[in-house]
């Protein structure tokens, strides 16, 4: 499975018990497809630097999931026709996450190759 951020904005104007009922029918979708949610932040409601859609506010949910490519393209498609939604996009997580783990790894492995010849440069110059 793969790692997956969705951020989606919805009308300003929708009801907060509607939001939150689109946003736990997103929720089982993700689970009812064999995917695990890890978190779903709902941001508010935000004022957007440019107007889309003669909108200039919406209110902002992230998930961030693990999930396949057949669920994110079941969430991406359910975005698209639902009238409530302005925005949405989909980013591919779990690279980044691995690239900055394994570059963690090398910068651990500098400092540590550092402070082992500091003390032996140390007792050179003695």
């Amino acid at each position: 499975m793969r790692t997956y951020e969705i951020m989606f904005i919805l009308k300003p104007d929708l009801p907060e018990e509607e939001v939150d009922r689109f946003i736990s029918s997103m929720e089982t979708l993700v689970t009812s497809t064999g995917g695990t949610i890890r978190k779903v932040e709902k941001m508010g409601r935000r004022h957007m630097g440019y107007s889309i859609r003669r909108y200039r506010e919406g209110q902002y949910a992230l998930f961030v999931t693990d999930c396949e490519f057949s669920t994110i393209q079941e969430f991406e498609r359910r975005l698209k026709v639902a009238d409530s939604v302005i925005k949405f996009l989909t980013v591919r997580t779990d690279e980044e996450i691995k690239k900055a783990e394994k570059m963690q790894k090398i910068r651990a492995k500098r400092t540590a190759r550092r402070k082992s010849a500091a003390p032996s440069a140390e007792a050179a110059t003695s």
